[in-house]
């Protein structure tokens, strides 16, 4: 036989129990100047811009040379 409970848990325990189940919120939102994604309260990689002013100026990226 499986050991069951004496009593009955209340709302509030089981509720205190639950409150770490609720749904994660996302990581990544729009940027609003250049539309990519980008980490909640952080600057944009690609553009550079945090709350609407630029901060950093983006890094540009080398392309590989090309074999020919």
């Amino acid at each position: 036989m499986t050991p069951l409970p004496k009593r009955k848990f209340s709302t509030r325990r089981s509720g205190k129990r639950e409150a770490h189940l609720n749904k994660r919120l996302s990581l990544f939102e729009k940027c609003p100047n250049c539309g990519s994604l980008k980490r909640s309260h952080r600057i944009c990689p690609s553009c550079g811009f945090y709350n609407k002013r630029e901060v950093i100026s983006p890094k540009k990226t080398k392309s590989p040379p090309k074999k020919a």
